[in-house]
């Protein structure tokens, strides 16, 4: 099922759904499973949180497969959702980090179907990001990009850009109040 069609991997899981399928949760896990360690390598340079990833997404998706829904997008864009969420709550134990990180509710508002681990790279930092991004004011630009992008903390940020971090939170709520409203708008 490595090359497997998105109609297919959209029965897995609603198999997995509706009657806790375990050869169709198998289908998918040797589907993902490759896919999201793969992605973990890339993300922890490190195959055992790499593996990580794949059991703690994988649980999830058997845990959670009832609260997907085809008719709202691709299996693929669900379960990459899983994974990047999985992935967040590990970066944010690793960097014990007690910030706010809005990004969760930004990035769901994007619906593409994702197909391959290369579409998925797309789907983070895709053109149409880019182009909402562009949108804001230059200030809030850069600290969108600064926090989002460049991965540096709120502080970090502050510090780089000689601006206080009550600043930051701001143009960054602000940002993310547009980009929402932006998202919203074009996804309706």
């Amino acid at each position: 099922m490595e090359q497997a069609p998105t109609q297919a991997l959209t029965d897995a899981l609603c198999k997995v759904a509706e009657d806790r399928d375990k050869r169709a949760f198998a289908q998918l896990f040797e589907y993902f499973a490759p896919k999201i360690k793969r992605f973990g390598i890339k993300q922890f340079a490190n195959e055992a949180l790499a593996m990580e990833l794949v059991q703690e997404t994988l649980t999830t998706v058997w845990r959670k497969a009832h609260l997907y829904h085809p008719d709202k997008g691709a299996a693929t864009t669900w379960v990459y959702t899983v994974m990047r969420n999985a992935s967040f709550d590990a970066l944010r134990k690793m960097k014990s980090n007690k910030e706010e990180h809005i990004s969760e509710e930004i990035w769901p508002l994007f619906q593409e179907e994702q197909s391959t681990d290369s579409d998925f790279q797309d789907h983070l930092q895709s053109k149409q990001i880019q182009d909402h991004i562009s949108k804001l004011p230059p200030a809030q630009q850069e600290v969108v990009k600064g926090v989002y992008f460049q991965e540096m903390s709120q502080e970090q940020l502050a510090e780089h850009l000689s601006i206080p971090v009550g600043t930051v939170k701001s143009r960054l709520r602000l940002a993310l109040q547009k980009l929402r409203a932006e998202i919203g708008d074009s996804n309706d």
